[in-house]
């Protein structure tokens, strides 16, 4: 067996720095019983250098396992250890565009883009095609999107990305930020649709549909990529997408402090188990079988088997076992955060 060391990407942010080497190895565990074959043990800890490693063992590691693990929400490099010396181990991303597309947004309220790139990641792994991360292109829903930030993710993976969001100050922050981003960095796109979306004359929504490649050559080679964001209550996500045309959902609910959820019905409400239950139904329907859905939420606000609930009666399988009972922890004084991954059956 060989020994690697993987160094753990700095984080701007002290609280989840402090989380991220747990969050790391519950990652690294899934990577290694979804796609690796199990072939990753010994998972631990250590600080080499005055720098913070993750470590384990593997039965060698070739191009394509490194490809994998190169995808790892925290990995900043990976080592493989030869007596006392380290010597790199080559990590190739799947990311298609700068990385500014994830960092240059500021504001508010923003989640952590690692806490984002590891919700997608284990979601995706917990479906019937984690095995083909390096070659799916993946169609993910986020439909509680807010200002972008999974939506983002998805499209550095080369994914197709949809959002659905009905604050509409949200919307046309995104709408500014994603055609002024695409425009200045040059990327290949062509916008489809930008506007009201009318229903028997009546405003149901706005929509932002935008096709978009990484290069020319990609553009001509059908590598042409699909971004659909809507302005609308998630619980009329089923009016604007088809049913059973994603394979990943994946939302991060408000955690019910500042901000609070929102249902059609009730309004502002700070339990967002009231979104989840009028929710979970509509994201449902919207999966293809062997799809996978992904929630973060406040554990203080919703117990863990209570937020599984409402998936549980929309006909979902939660996921609850090691390792995905390893993601829970701490924000700040008033959020604890977990991850609550289900399946649609095949």
């Amino acid at each position: 067996m060989t020994r690697y060391g993987l160094l753990v990407l700095p984080s701007a942010n002290r609280v989840y720095a402090q989380s991220s080497v747990d969050l790391t190895r519950a990652e690294l565990d899934i990577f290694g019983r979804s796609v690796l074959g199990g072939r990753i043990g010994e998972l631990g800890a250590a600080t080499i250098g005055g720098a913070c490693y993750v470590t384990f063992e593997a039965d060698g590691l070739d191009a394509r396992d490194a490809a994998l693990l190169g995808n790892l929400s925290s990995a900043y490099a990976l080592f493989e250890f030869v007596g006392d010396l380290l010597r790199p181990v080559e990590l190739r991303r799947l990311d298609r565009y700068d990385d500014d597309l994830i960092t240059i947004q500021k504001y508010v309220g923003k989640t952590n883009e690692q806490f984002t790139k590891l919700l997608l990641n284990v979601t995706l792994l917990a479906s019937a095609w984690a095995g083909e991360l390096l070659e799916r292109r993946f169609r993910v829903l986020d439909p509680l999107c807010g200002r972008g930030t999974t939506l983002n993710q998805a499209i550095m993976y080369g994914f197709d990305a949809a959002g659905v969001d009905r604050d509409q100050k949200d919307f046309e922050a995104y709408q500014a930020f994603i055609t002024t981003w695409l425009k200045r960095k040059r990327v290949k796109h062509r916008v489809l649709e930008s506007g009201p979306v009318r229903r028997e004359r009546k405003v149901v929504g706005r929509r932002l549909r935008v096709e978009l490649a990484p290069s020319k050559e990609e553009q001509k080679a059908g590598g042409i990529q699909l971004l659909d964001v809507v302005n609308a209550d998630t619980t009329r996500s089923g009016e604007f997408f088809r049913p059973e045309t994603f394979d990943l959902v994946v939302a991060d609910a408000p955690y019910g402090v500042q901000h609070g959820s929102r249902t059609a019905e009730q309004g502002l409400a700070r339990d967002p188990l009231a979104l989840l239950t009028a929710a979970a139904p509509v994201w449902a329907r919207l999966l293809r079988p062997g799809g996978a859905v992904g929630i973060s939420w406040n554990t203080n606000v919703a117990r863990r088997e209570d937020a599984a609930q409402p998936l549980a009666e929309a006909g979902l399988t939660v996921v609850d076992a090691e390792p995905y009972l390893g993601l829970r922890h701490r924000v700040d004084q008033s959020i604890v955060r977990d991850i609550l991954v289900a399946r649609k059956p095949a």
